[in-house]
């Protein structure tokens, strides 16, 4: 495999940048030419010219996509990109301690986040190389269940692994800028200790020869600021999880070899799955708070984009090593719940419209952040073009005038305006569609169809996706769209936790109300579209079936399986032969169900532990920093909330009393003295029944202590 040893020259870029551009060009003005000559020969006026200027510009995004996807297939034909930053297999030795592998968690439940972090621990392990690692698990976490948990876990997986020194965990007191925040705190703190990064999400699983090969890549390329992996989704259980891995599986490869070809060194990055090198990274990343507020000023959301553009801006190539296996992460397990993840993505991107003209930026830069702009911005685009349509069928039929069509704009074209018409739309849907034509082609060719479960199943597999993206398109379209809206009258959007297991019923109330107003969109769009025209009718069929099927669409395809194998049509290579760090992942994670704590202590379950057990006490203690001595006030309050948590119990106290008690060694020191020493008719009812659980009636609650 060829490994680049200089990076591109200029002359190289420009080269495949100018073909790209030519590529879309050529496949974007026919397109537009026909549809202004459609609306030519139909009397052109101020809609339509709108009409027209909203078409080009989805006509644009289109296009450059099927470019991708297209120039993608070709370099995967030939030699490969002999520019391409994937390394061969090597053994060479790392650098010892040099990276620290960091995971930013957010109110995650702490067992699948620490059996990942112990899957992709021992498969560094098994590689012979550990001395080169530390890892640190960087919490921003607000639930004090979740913050105990995370404590309890961590002492745990520290013993069990005998991970003392090299296995660390940190949480902040105030998660200022959300996870951007997290990981510059580590860099201020840590970074100078160490020469790279590789960050992680909650749900990311790296195997550990991937690792090895990042921290490889890095030390062969010096001008390497950051290498991103493609992440392969796993682990989907829902059809719409599992929907999604299969596309994103099957038609992946072409367009993320597309996207390398014109992108080279001046590639993005996403926030995880990738290695950074840190001093380049903490001298030139410092995120700039973008004036004003909310939704659009304040604090940056999306700070990979901003963090890969100003590496860039400085000199350092940021790579997208596209064919390099191993790393996974997972996605959310319902449409709603990757609506949810997609509102915060989306204001973050919008926010980019600040930067889109900051000094210094590199072009391609510049051109990563507009296409992230437009990546959500395309939906009320298309929303607006549909409106559009709609107007122009209303007023055709509103005037009552029989439509005359004049000549062409070109001479020879001799199509009814109708024929014409169907013609644009063949067109359209052959930029659409042939990105996956292209796909299924590339892996006849290269025989990846037995990876697949083979092609019985591969097709029908392909057509079940091709139907289901048709219908759900539309559904996000409005979402989206709702999303802009939203955000363009200044509501922010709040920072929640993903939804990616999917192993529960799904929420009928919740799929009913979010979708209600998409059903009826789609039901009034279409008994209007219906009176004006029944051919217009059928044509926007397509777009409105999603909204008026969205209610059953997303409780069906939120459903778990039975048990039982899982449907072999929308299997994957990863699913079919797992690699080892996924196989350890799914006995871990197998294993969490025993775990969990007895119903009527769930609510505070992590205060209870905190509290009752010697050894998480211990250990949540130690974490604790050590802080000035109150003053009179707060020494007062925190024993008036000691008092009243022991008599009353955890339901007496807010959320914010409990995590002040919980951030208090002193305070966390006299509870457990208290709790056990104080007679029993001093206590309250809830620590009375919990002492009781705890001693007698079921085994010790599966702390760090007792598993």
């Amino acid at each position: 495999m060829n490994t680049v040893t200089d990076r591109p020259s200029p002359g190289c870029k420009l080269r495949r940048r100018l073909l790209v551009g030519t590529i879309t060009a050529t496949l974007t003005v026919p397109a537009v030419a026909l549809m202004a000559d459609l609306l030519w020969r139909t009397g052109p006026d101020a809609w339509k010219l709108g009409h027209l200027a909203v078409f080009s510009v989805l006509s644009a995004l289109v296009a450059f996509g099927c470019t991708q996807a297209l120039v993608g297939f070709l370099v995967r034909r030939g030699r490969g990109d002999r520019h391409r930053i994937d390394p061969a297999d090597t053994h060479e030795p790392l650098p010892a301690g040099a990276t620290a592998v960091v995971m930013p968690i957010y109110n995650e439940e702490a067992g699948r986040v620490f059996a990942g972090l112990r899957a992709i621990y021992e498969s560094v392990q098994a590689t012979g190389q550990l001395d080169a690692f530390h890892f640190y698990v960087l919490s921003d976490s607000t639930e004090p269940n979740r913050w105990v948990d995370e404590e309890a876990a961590w002492a745990a997986l520290v013993r069990e692994l005998g991970a003392a020194g090299r296995l660390f965990y940190r949480r902040r007191r105030l998660n200022t800028n959300k996870k951007a925040g997290n990981l510059a705190d580590f860099c201020r703190r840590w970074g100078e200790a160490y020469r790279y990064m590789v960050v992680l999400d909650a749900d990311s699983l790296m195997s550990g020869a991937t690792i090895a090969q990042l921290v490889r890549l890095m030390e062969r390329h010096p001008h390497a600021g950051i290498i991103q992996t493609a992440p392969r989704l796993v682990r989907g259980r829902t059809p719409f999880a599992r929907w999604q891995q299969f596309a994103s599986r099957l038609y992946g490869p072409v367009f993320q070899a597309g996207l390398h070809y014109w992108q080279l060194d001046e590639s993005n990055y996403w926030g995880h799955n990738a290695i950074l090198r840190l001093a380049p990274f903490i001298e030139h990343c410092a995120l700039p708070e973008l004036p004003g507020r909310e939704p659009f000023g304040g604090r940056i959301l999306s700070h990979d984009y901003v963090e890969a553009a100003l590496l860039v801006r400085a000199g350092w190539g940021v790579w997208l090593a596209s064919e390099l296996d191993g790393s996974f992460e997972e996605c959310p397990a319902t449409l709603i719940d990757f609506a949810k993840r997609d509102r915060r993505w989306l204001q973050g991107n919008l926010q980019h419209s600040w930067l889109l003209a900051a000094e210094g930026l590199h072009p391609t830069s510049r051109l990563h952040l507009l296409m992230g702009i437009l990546a959500y911005a395309a939906s009320p685009l298309w929303l607006l073009f549909l409106l559009l349509s709609t107007l122009l069928i209303y007023r055709q039929h509103a005037t009552g005038l029989t439509l005359i069509a004049r000549d062409s704009l070109f001479g020879g074209l001799n199509l009814d305006y109708r024929a014409q018409a169907a013609a644009l739309l063949a067109s359209t849907f052959t930029l659409l569609f042939l990105p996956k034509v292209l796909a299924l082609l590339d892996l006849a060719l290269r025989r990846g169809a037995a990876a697949f479960g083979g092609w019985h199943r591969l097709l029908p597999g392909a057509a079940l996706e091709t139907v289901g993206s048709a219908l759900l398109a539309p559904v996000l379209m409005l979402f989206h769209s709702k999303f802009i809206l939203w955000t363009l009258l200044g509501r922010g959007v709040a920072w929640v936790t993903q939804n990616r297991g999917g192993d529960g019923a799904p929420d009928w109330r919740e799929a009913i109300l979010t979708h209600a107003g998409h059903t009826a969109t789609g039901l009034v769009w279409g008994a209007l579209a219906l009176a004006l025209d029944p051919v217009f009718f059928l044509w926007l069929l397509p777009v409105l079936a999603g909204p008026v099927l969205s209610i059953p669409l997303s409780i069906l395809s939120a459903q778990p399986p039975p048990d039982g194998p899982l449907s072999p049509l929308l299997a994957t290579p990863e699913e079919l032969h797992p690699l080892p760090v996924a196989e350890r992942l799914a006995e871990l994670v197998a294993t969490l169900e025993a775990g969990e704590p007895p119903r009527e202590f769930a609510a505070d379950y992590g205060l209870l532990q905190a509290v009752l057990d010697p050894y998480v006490n211990a250990v949540h203690v130690s974490l604790l920093r050590e802080k000035a001595l109150p003053s009179d006030e707060d020494r007062d309050r925190f024993t008036a909330l000691r008092e009243r948590l022991v008599v009353e119990g955890p339901a007496a106290l807010s959320k914010r009393d409990k995590l002040a008690l919980l951030s208090d060694a002193h305070s966390m020191i006299l509870l457990h003295r208290d709790l056990w020493s104080r007679p029993g008719w001093q206590l309250g009812n809830w620590w009375r029944h919990a002492l009781r659980q705890y001693n007698y009636i079921a085994p010790a609650p599966p702390t760090a202590l007792h598993r």
